[in-house]
C-alpha cells in the first residue's frame, strides 16, 4: 500500500516551521481508505461520489502518492457511463444513486490539470483524454439558454432544468481547466471555451438563473470567488458582504447560515478563496482557526457544533482532509500546483 511520500517528493516542506499539520497522516488516511480498484469513498464503508472522489485524488497528488492518485482517475475512466457522466453515488461496488450530476462530471478536469501541474505526466493526460472529453461534452450538452448548466439528469433520463450557483461555479472552473488541457494536448475545443464564457457571464450578470434557496449555504457565497468568476475588488466586496453571516470568529465557517455547524471543508475552501483573491493574511488567520481540530492521529474532523463543540459527524472524511491539504498547499506553496486557484493575481 502506497503511503505518504511527501517529504521525499518535496524535501523543502520540512523547512515550513509554521505549517502545524501532520500532512502524512492526512494523506495516509486517504490512501488507507482507497479501495483496491481505486475508488475513494467518503470514509471506510461509506459511499463514493465522483466530485469528492476527485477531491480526494487531489489530496493524494499533493501528498506525493501519485500511484494512488492515478488509480483514482482510472477508476473514473472505468466507470464512466456511455453519455460521459457518472452516477451520483456508489457503495461497495454498486450504484446507490443513478442520477448523473453535471458538477460531478466536470470536476475530473480540475483533478487532471492539478495532477499534471504537479507531475508533468503528459502520457497520463493523453490516456485520460477520451474520458475528459466525454465528461465535458456531457456537461455542455446541459447548458441552458442563459448560459447556466442544468444540475442533473434523473435515473429515468429526464433533465432537471434547475441550476445551482455552487455547482455552476465549480463547473466554470472545470471548463477553464479542461480548455487548458485541450491546448496542452493540441486538441483545442472552442466549444468548451464558449461554454465557459457563457457560464461565467451568467454567474456574473444573471443571478435569477440560479436556485437562490441555496443562498443559505456558505458555498453559494464564496464559490464564485474561489472559482475565479469574481476577482479583485468585486471578490473583496462579495466576501465582505456576507462575512458575518457565515463566519464565526476564532472557529471557522458555517455550512449553512441558520445552523450552528462549523465545517472544516468549507473553512478550508474559504481559505482557498481568500488566497485566490490575494488576501493571504486573512487566509492564514482562518486556517489557524481550524488546524487544531484533529483526531489523535492528526487527521481532521469533518465538523462541529458551536458553542457546545460537539464533534459531528464522527467519521474521518477523506475529502475533508484532502481540502485541508489544498489550503495548506495554497498558503505554503508546497507543490507546483499551489497557485491553481490564484485568479487575477
Amino acid at each position: 500500500m502506497e503511503q505518504c511520500v511527501l517529504a521525499k517528493r518535496y524535501p523543502f516542506i520540512s523547512q515550513k516551521d509554521d505549517l502545524k499539520i501532520d500532512i502524512c497522516a492526512v494523506v495516509d488516511l486517504i490512501v488507507q481508505t482507497q479501495l483496491p480498484d481505486g475508488a475513494i469513498p467518503w470514509s471506510a464503508g461509506d459511499k463514493l461520489d465522483p466530485w469528492d472522489h476527485v477531491e480526494s485524488a487531489i489530496g493524494l497528488t499533493i501528498g506525493g502518492a501519485f500511484d494512488a492518485a492515478r488509480k483514482a482517475y482510472l477508476w473514473l475512466e472505468q466507470h464512466q457511463l456511455p453519455g460521459g457522466g457518472w452516477h451520483a453515488a456508489y457503495k461497495d461496488g454498486s450504484v446507490t444513486d443513478a442520477t448523473r450530476e453535471t458538477n460531478h462530471a466536470a470536476y475530473i478536469a480540475v483533478g487532471l490539470y492539478h495532477y499534471y501541474l504537479v507531475t508533468q505526466d503528459y502520457s497520463f493526460l493523453k490516456r485520460m483524454w477520451p474520458a475528459l472529453a466525454a465528461a465535458m461534452n456531457f456537461v455542455l450538452d446541459l447548458q441552458g439558454p442563459g448560459g447556466e448548466i442544468y444540475w442533473a439528469v434523473s435515473p429515468k433520463g429526464q433533465v432537471d432544468p434547475m441550476a445551482l450557483l455552487t455547482g455552476c461555479s465549480s463547473i466554470c472552473f472545470s471548463l477553464k481547466c479542461a480548455f487548458v488541457l485541450s491546448m496542452l494536448l493540441d486538441k483545442p475545443q472552442p466549444k468548451w471555451r464558449r461554454g465557459y464564457e457563457r457560464l461565467r457571464d451568467c454567474i456574473r450578470t444573471k443571478p435569477h438563473r440560479f436556485n437562490m434557496t441555496k443562498a443559505r449555504f456558505s458555498m453559494d457565497w464564496f464559490y464564485p470567488v474561489l472559482c475565479g468568476v469574481f476577482t479583485g475588488d468585486e471578490a473583496k466586496k462579495r466576501i465582505e458582504k456576507h462575512w458575518k453571516k457565515f463566519v464565526i470568529n476564532n472557529l471557522g465557517v458555517r455550512c449553512v447560515s441558520d445552523q450552528p455547524w462549523i465545517t472544516i471543508a468549507e473553512s478550508s475552501e474559504l481559505v482557498l478563496a481568500l488566497n485566490a483573491m490575494g488576501d493571504d493574511l486573512l487566509a492564514r488567520v482562518l486556517f489557524g482557526w481550524i488546524i487544531d481540530h484533529t483526531f489523535s492521529d492528526g487527521t481532521f474532523w469533518c465538523g462541529f457544533t458551536c458553542p457546545d463543540m460537539v464533534l459531528w459527524p464522527e467519521e474521518k472524511i477523506t475529502w475533508t482532509n484532502a481540502v485541508v491539504l489544498m489550503a495548506a498547499d495554497a498558503l505554503y506553496d508546497l507543490t507546483p500546483a499551489a497557485g491553481l486557484f490564484r485568479h487575477g493575481r
